[in-house]
């Protein structure tokens, strides 16, 4: 939770707003990546890319 606050107290300080979408993209598809390791998902997950 602390990374959380401090990356929100950076981008608020220094108004770089404009990071947020690439950083919410990189969470997401570092999610998806974890999630196909070691489910049942996986395989169907790989046929899309």
């Amino acid at each position: 939770m602390e990374v959380i606050k401090d990356m929100w107290g950076f981008l608020n300080r220094r108004k770089k707003f404009w990071l947020l979408p690439l950083i919410l993209t990189l969470l997401l598809f570092g999610g998806l990546v974890v999630m196909s390791s070691g489910t049942a998902i996986g395989p169907f997950i790989y046929t899309i890319f």
